[in-house]
């Protein structure tokens, strides 16, 4: 089936605004929810890659529900001035990426998406919803899913009756129980979600908890039966509308062509440095300076299967001479304090790369030399801080080093994290970043191990195919790297974020993984004591001016 995504732009908007630091531009306006409603986009775009998508916001003015209840919203505080002064230019950036954008007056942003969601299923798409907001919930059914992009989150039938207690088609009648602070709408005073889960279990949906309202006993029967003229009038503005008239069409839904010049220019005026690079390099295409070109393109693979004391020896000395080495590991699992090597890759240019196997244990498994002997022969360069190493996610491999009593040093540079630096809304994974970056499909561990029941431990896989596997590795690792390099030394801000702040941060993370942390319980108390007593001057000096203005 193809796939129609609908995002909740005012959901997020407010949770990008709320979540994420003071962003700002040089001419000091906020940024930081453009920030996060952007990154959410580009995420959902690469994720889930739908054939149709659209954007919906909330507009301005009063809708259908004000007119049915005075009150509705009435305690939600205005918009804060920096969140207004982000709105329009992030809908001039959704419509230059080229998604279709939603603002129907008189309703609300739900009413839109019920009503999308609606026409999807009577054209047989499936329909996926990215919001944080639980009203959206009532619209589950077989073909619609929630997926929250924020959190990871997604919400089906059965996810909605873990989450709530109830299925979807009763998550109004549960909604119109308790009420919705958020939005100021009145339930059943005193009746929260384990009460309204209780009746609807007990009486199968509303009306008839209404109609059995006087076997309902204590102070809760009491406010139910006062509140049965109003219930209708809270289940109207609970119900999302799913009859909007949109003037378009669910198949007019997708993907326009980027307007990357006028992209470009807002991505200019907001700072969005990462972006601009990513599309500038990407207008210029393949032959962009900073890229070289045998990095976008395959190029002949020479990976070596070290076996033999000699072959291991001109490996010693080919990263000893190396100005930086990649090295991955290959191991017996994930769990980084218990599992062992089962073999160690090498690169020291692009397109050459070593596996050296010290743990394969299959029948019939050609001779590998001795894992303490190879140890001990790498020692010297491993611990050795003036030899410069590379990796992808390297605080695992060091973990694993340390397993077997090697602490490694050098830790010159981690693509992973130089991904995150420069894109942290994509994914950071190798076969991920070898595919955006060089253009390139690498062997995936499935693709060597199986999948499900049938997957079979690395240390099982045949020498010559965890070769090609495990050099590659250390081959992209490094190509990798040197895609990357260029672009953050272009900023010497993201360069200080990667240099000060990331790789220093991995180290003392490994330190407090591997050993933990040491508590001083005395100097502790001592602060808690401190901080006790500063609040309880600043208490009563607030105490004091308050009794000065009344």
């Amino acid at each position: 089936m193809k796939k129609l995504l609908l995002i909740d732009g005012s959901s997020y908007l407010y949770r990008a605004f709320h979540a994420l630091p003071d962003f700002r531009n040089k001419a000091d306006e906020p940024t930081g929810a453009i920030y996060g409603v952007i990154n959410m986009l580009k995420r959902a775009r690469n994720e889930i890659n739908p054939d149709y998508i659209a954007c919906i916001f909330d507009a301005k003015g009063k809708t259908f529900r004000d007119e049915m209840y005075s009150k509705y919203k009435a305690n939600r505080p205005s918009m804060p001035s920096d969140l207004a002064l982000q709105i329009e230019p992030l809908h001039a950036c959704i419509e230059a990426m080229g998604i279709p954008m939603l603002v129907i007056p008189g309703v609300e942003a739900d009413d839109v998406i019920a009503t999308l969601t609606r026409k999807a299923l009577e054209q047989k798409l499936a329909t996926l919803i990215s919001t944080g907001d639980k009203d959206i919930a009532q619209l589950i059914k077989p073909g619609v899913t929630i997926v929250n992009t924020m959190t990871g989150e997604t919400l089906n039938r059965d996810g909605v009756k873990t989450k709530f207690g109830v299925y979807p088609e009763r998550m109004v009648d549960f909604q119109s129980l308790v009420g919705d602070s958020v939005d100021n709408v009145p339930g059943v005073d005193k009746v929260g979600p384990k009460t309204a889960v209780k009746w609807l279990d007990e009486y199968g949906d509303l009306d008839s908890i209404i109609a059995h309202a006087d076997n309902i006993g204590g102070k809760v029967g009491e406010n139910l039966r006062r509140a049965i003229e109003w219930l209708p009038t809270t289940r109207e503005l609970v119900t999302l509308r799913d009859d909007v008239d949109l003037n378009t069409d669910v198949k007019d839904l997708a993907y326009k062509p980027e307007k990357k010049d006028v992209l470009a220019h807002l991505f200019e005026k907001l700072n969005f440095k990462p972006w601009l690079a990513e599309l500038n390099n990407n207008q210029k295409g393949t032959s962009e300076s900073t890229t070289p070109s045998n990095l976008k393109a395959d190029i002949p693979r020479e990976y070596e299967l070290v076996t033999s004391v000699d072959a291991l020896n001109v490996w010693i000395k080919q990263i000893i001479s190396s100005d930086l080495t990649a090295i991955d590991t290959e191991t017996t699992g994930l769990d980084t304090m218990q599992d062992r090597l089962v073999g160690i890759s090498l690169s020291t240019e692009p397109g050459r790369g070593a596996y050296i196997p010290v743990g394969h244990d299959y029948v019939g498994c050609p001779d590998q030399l001795e894992l303490t002997f190879v140890l001990e022969k790498l020692r010297p360069w491993l611990e050795d801080s003036k030899h410069k190493k590379l990796g992808q996610n390297l605080k695992f491999d060091l973990h694993i080093f340390m397993n077997h009593g090697i602490r490694v040093r050098g830790i010159e540079h981690d693509t992973l994290l130089q991904s995150y630096v420069l894109e942290s809304h994509r994914k950071h994974n190798m076969d991920s970043l070898a595919l955006r970056h060089l253009g390139l499909k690498t062997t995936t561990y499935d693709e060597v191990t199986g999948k499900g029941a049938a997957r079979i431990p690395f240390s099982s896989v045949d020498l010559k195919v965890a070769k090609d596997y495990a050099a590659e590795d250390a081959d992209i690792t490094l190509r990798l790297h040197q895609h990357f390099w260029p672009l953050l030394e272009k900023e010497s801000g993201l360069v200080g974020i990667y240099r000060d702040m990331e790789l220093p941060a991995m180290e003392v993370l490994f330190e407090i993984e591997r050993f933990g942390v040491l508590v001083d319980s005395q100097a502790l108390n001592e602060q808690t004591k401190d901080l006790g007593e500063r609040i309880e001057v600043i208490e009563k000096e607030a105490f004091e001016l308050s009794l000065i203005h009344i």
